[in-house]
């Protein structure tokens, strides 16, 4: 079997608009643990930059199969762009299709999908302006770029407590970014992150991952914010502010497992996804965000939830990468040599 591993390598240094700009991106270590993993077994494995030649790479490797970690390039829809090129060239690739890609890149888009569906997500406006009252919803809100991840543009001050605080925290995500807020109700319960495999009535949830707020420095909010994820935890000086398996009851873990499939199923997700879960004053769990395309640092010391979740299940990291090239065979009705 021939497997293209797609990604996107980030750069030593570069002259990007933002220093977050490549925050997504994987790093060499990153992308050659993957490699790796997917060696072995018979397979071949082919890594593929997916810039704008990706297409033309595609036809010269033809793969049985891409696994695709690639988050995309400068769009809102960056993350699908991959996957469309697949389903042009009719090469089967991992994890979900584009529309899901899209949706869940998109937080207010997938809040709608969940809302549709009633799965529990806090209320939220969709703001252009600085300008924009903040009609219907009631304070603390936190704010966040419309369409990033890796906690780009959710800083340690992105919890806005009143009206006159607003105006300020908009105009930074909008000059900064680029592109709409989103506008949430702040939820100041416990966080999870749950992490799913799986397709149909084989989804599982994986042992549940606790964000630890208690480690954070003195004064910090209780949010896992950019400095939280990229400047205070560091891998000279890791942060400990993941507990994994969480210290939960039963009846709160099987609450969190449930709204976690029904989004996962909501959003049309396939093979994995990250999602991220936040509990109310009632102890109720509130789906944040999805990412179907979640990191997979390969190192155990770096904070990394889904190699985490998968270590509590009995998976090294080789073998959850080779788990989601299995779901991801079956699911397009691939055996282990590339036939189907």
């Amino acid at each position: 079997m021939r497997v293209a591993l797609t990604y996107n390598l980030k750069p030593q240094a570069s002259t990007a608009p933002r220093p977050d700009y490549f925050a997504e991106w994987d790093d060499s270590a990153t992308i050659e643990a993957v490699s790796t993993a997917l060696a072995g077994g018979g397979r071949e494995v082919v890594g593929i930059e997916a810039d704008r030649d990706l297409a033309e790479k595609l036809k010269r490797v033809r793969p049985d199969i891409v696994f695709n970690i690639a988050e995309g390039i400068d769009s809102p829809s960056r993350e699908s762009q991959v996957p469309v090129i697949c389903e042009m060239l009719e090469i089967p690739y991992t994890g979900s299709d584009a529309f899901t890609l899209a949706a869940c890149l998109n937080k207010a888009r997938a809040k709608e999908i969940m809302s549709f569906h009633r799965v529990s997500t806090p209320p939220f406006r969709v703001m252009a302006s600085p300008d924009e009252p903040l009609n219907g919803m009631r304070f603390p809100v936190i704010v966040k770029p419309l369409w990033e991840g890796s906690s780009m543009g959710i800083r340690d001050d992105a919890v806005v407590e009143t009206a006159d605080a607003l105006p300020a925290r908009l105009g930074r995500i909008l000059e900064e970014y680029r592109q709409p807020a989103l506008v949430e109700s702040y939820l100041d319960g416990r966080e999870f992150t749950a992490a799913l495999l799986g397709n149909g009535d084989e989804v599982r949830v994986l042992p549940l991952v606790e964000i630890d707020f208690a480690t954070l420095p003195a004064g910090a909010r209780r949010i896992y914010s950019w400095e939280a994820k990229w400047v205070w935890d560091r891998p000279e000086a890791p942060l400990k502010i993941f507990s994994c398996p969480a210290a939960v009851k039963v009846g709160l873990r099987r609450d969190i497992e449930e709204v976690c499939t029904r989004a996962y199923r909501a959003l049309g997700c396939r093979d994995w996804c990250r999602i991220d879960v936040r509990l109310d004053g009632d102890a109720a769990p509130h789906v944040i965000e999805l990412n179907p395309l979640p990191g997979i640092l390969p190192d155990p010391d770096e904070n990394s939830c889904f190699p985490k979740a998968a270590r509590a299940a009995g998976m090294n990291y080789g073998e959850l990468v080779r788990e989601v090239l299995r779901i991801a065979c079956r699911r397009c009705g691939l055996n282990g040599e590339g036939a189907r």
